[in-house]
């Protein structure tokens, strides 16, 4: 399987052959299970304190004194302790020593990002995904290295205009809006909908693409699921280097 290497200036420069990751097949059930099992390990631990409404030394009467035998505060009728008591502890709450980290098999999690890879390669699904680009434009799309040198906003706007995704990032820009909810108070005020994610070698050389709305950087060998598949759906439009192809021809 082969496929066009882009220049910077968005001609075709020659053509890469391409891993076999990029031919797997798609198990799209597998994917969404294991971004689900992802997703939900990201979740933190909380829960009260384990002395909540313990705090209070509390006195059970003996039987026949017309009273009910609940742990009460010494020399006062106030009972304690118990979960259906005022100032009590609490029934059913959280607990913070729970786990919640999920697990999937590893065979498993090698399908999803494999199948997650594979899907950036084919553009109805790129594109029913709701991404905008120019029906030119051969998947995947590999770029060629000399997107590294690119450290200005400008530039790396002109790349991505002459390669035909640039339409993608306005997309990405006219669709953000402020979050409904607490979240607004909480350091992430707006939402941003997913554009382009650029894998390289060597991301830290990238960073002027980091200030587009809804582009990503990654590493050749650290793609995440959650990167490629964002919601668990797959088909991104995802940029390749060369560099980056080549290194991904162990992952397979």
């Amino acid at each position: 399987m082969k496929t066009v290497v882009y220049s910077i200036s968005g001609e075709s420069k020659g053509e890469i052959d391409l891993p076999e990751v990029f031919s797997n097949e798609i198990r799209e059930d597998i994917l969404r299970k294991a971004f689900r099992i992802i997703s939900l390990s990201y979740r933190h631990p909380y829960g009260s304190s384990p002395l909540a409404g313990m705090r209070r030394v509390g006195h059970t009467s003996r039987p026949g004194m017309g009273i009910s035998r609940m742990p009460r505060v010494s020399g006062s009728s106030r009972a304690v302790e118990l979960g259906s008591t005022k100032g009590g502890r609490s029934p059913h709450s959280p607990r913070s020593s729970k786990n919640l980290v999920l697990h999937i098999n590893k065979k498993e999690k090698a399908i999803a990002w494999r199948t997650a890879v594979a899907m950036t390669a084919m553009p109805e699904i790129v594109k029913k995904r709701g991404h905008q680009f120019s029906d030119e434009l051969k998947f995947p799309v590999v770029v060629d290295d000399g997107i590294n040198k690119i450290n200005k906003a400008k530039d790396a706007k002109e790349f991505l205009e002459n390669l035909g995704v640039w339409e993608d990032v306005e997309r990405a820009k006219e669709k953000t809006k402020i979050r409904a909810g607490r979240g607004k108070m909480r350091n992430r005020r707006y939402r941003t909908p997913k554009s382009i994610l650029i894998v390289t070698s060597s991301p830290s050389s990238l960073k002027a693409f980091k200030s587009l709305p809804g582009v990503d950087i990654a590493h050749a060998r650290n793609i995440s699921i959650s990167k490629l598949a964002p919601g668990g759906q797959g088909g991104r439009l995802v940029i390749y280097t060369e560099a980056s192809i080549k290194e991904m021809e162990g992952e397979q």
